[in-house]
């Protein structure tokens, strides 16, 4: 089977409406009978998009042909485990289909319009995104319902994310927790003909956004809404993101169960007063994961789940062949006390957990990349600067030259700092790009 780059492909059928496959084929000189044989690579173009081709899939060229395709690979690179992704995806939503909720999974882990409709084409009801500008690519490709999960007091930012939802018709949800948001947002909602959904943020422990479960401004903000003749109220939302810094799986259980049982005390608050609730959005991963129940709840919003890090692992909510997203590094230097790779903190980021968090030691765990799944001990990667890391070598000699394998404590970060993900498909690699990268506005 003759390789084909979707550049070749192009230039044979420019409108590319047909050209649905990439083939990969590992070089003449590999050895292993399993590498001589092409591979076949789909677009993965769910049912919704089928017509639209993207340019997220280009054939790797690595400079050397070695015999896996992790070897192949230059580094620093950061890989995403296709099959361990995929498991990550549909058990989810799995997860959400037993217990009757909907998923709109948060896309600022990944960034990435590939993985997002993956995420749609298992059932997801829309995504959820941080920032306006990140929010941007995933409404121009068609994703039907978006929530920005940021209260919004800048007007530029509101014009440009209503002004995508009307050209896309897209279900835009906007959140507020001050008579000042909901002010700016409503002016600019008359202005621009535009007529979002609105959610109240609660504040449920994390103490980032939102209003305390007992704050009064709750029913006063919750009736302006409903009675507001352009705006829609959709109910309440929040995020235990403090459970992050959980000691342990059990602990992160009993936030969740405190995240549930405040959102529906302040929705039969609201109820007494009048004002319908229709529903009711929590989220994140590790509560998610270790919540026993959902009575009352309408809608999770993880977002960590689709690749996992360190942290679910260390809360023991996850095993380790669920970790889908990893970075490749080269030892490159070593002395006494440390191997020098060739990736630091404009890789990694300096970011040791989420919120802040530091349950977890150092900033990533990893092994040589032939011993990377087995049980031996991980090298723990201690330092940064900008373009090395310093693993500490604990009386270990491994050789320079050596690929190490990493699961970062935190993916979101490294995710944002990649240009793009290198995709192993088990024999298969190829790379996605991450379209809202850096998308911080």
């Amino acid at each position: 089977m003759e390789s084909v780059t979707r550049e070749d492909a192009f230039k044979a059928n420019p409108d590319m409406s047909r050209f649905r496959d990439v083939h990969w084929q590992a070089p003449d000189n590999a050895a292993g009978g399993h590498l001589g044989r092409a591979r076949r690579v789909k677009f993965f173009l769910p049912f919704w998009k089928a017509a639209q081709v993207t340019n997220s899939y280009r054939k790797i060229k690595p400079r050397i042909a070695l015999m896996t395709p992790l070897l192949k690979i230059e580094t620093p690179a950061v890989v995403v485990d296709r099959p361990a992704l995929d498991d990550n995806i549909r058990q989810m939503q799995a997860r959400a289909r037993t217990h009757g909720l909907r998923l709109r999974p948060h896309i600022k882990t990944h960034k990435c319009l590939a993985i997002a409709r993956l995420q749609m084409a298992a059932g997801a009801c829309g995504i959820t995104a941080a920032k306006v500008d990140e929010a941007l690519p995933f409404i121009r490709d068609g994703i039907a319902s978006v929530t920005l999960a940021q209260p919004q007091m800048i007007a530029a930012k509101l014009d440009r994310i209503m002004a995508a939802a009307k050209a896309y018709h897209c279900d835009l949800r906007l959140i507020v927790d001050s008579q000042a948001g909901l002010d700016l947002l409503a002016a600019r909602a008359a202005e621009l003909g535009c007529a979002p959904g609105v959610s109240i943020k609660i504040d449920v422990g994390l103490h980032r956004c939102g209003l305390l479960p007992d704050d009064p401004a709750i029913v006063a903000l919750a009736q302006a809404l409903h009675r507001h003749p352009a705006l829609r109220f959709v109910g309440l939302l929040s995020h235990a993101g403090h459970a992050y810094g959980a000691e342990d799986g059990r602990k992160v259980a009993a936030i969740a169960e405190e995240e549930r049982r405040i959102m529906l005390a302040v929705a039969h608050r609201l109820e007494k007063a009048g004002v319908p609730v229709p529903e009711i959005s929590v989220g994140a991963t590790p509560t998610v994961l270790a919540a026993d129940r959902f009575d009352g709840i309408t809608e999770i919003r993880p977002g960590n789940y689709v690749v996992m890090d360190q942290t679910p692992w260390r809360l023991g909510l996850v095993s380790r062949s669920q970790i889908a997203l990893t970075v490749l590094t080269t030892v490159i230097s070593r002395n006494a006390d440390y191997l020098i790779t060739d990736a630091g903190s404009k890789t990694f980021s300096s970011d040791r957990g989420a919120h802040g968090s530091e349950g977890v030691a150092g900033f990533g765990a990893g092994w040589p990349l032939e011993s990377f799944g087995e049980a031996s001990p991980a090298l723990s990667l201690v330092r940064l600067s900008e373009e090395h890391g310093f693993f500490a070598r604990d009386d270990r000699d491994i050789p320079l030259g050596t690929c190490l394998q990493v699961i970062p404590n935190h993916a979101c970060p490294v995710v944002n700092l990649a240009r793009t993900l290198v995709v192993l498909d088990r024999e298969t690699v190829y790379e996605w790009p991450v379209e809202a990268r850096a998308c911080v506005r």
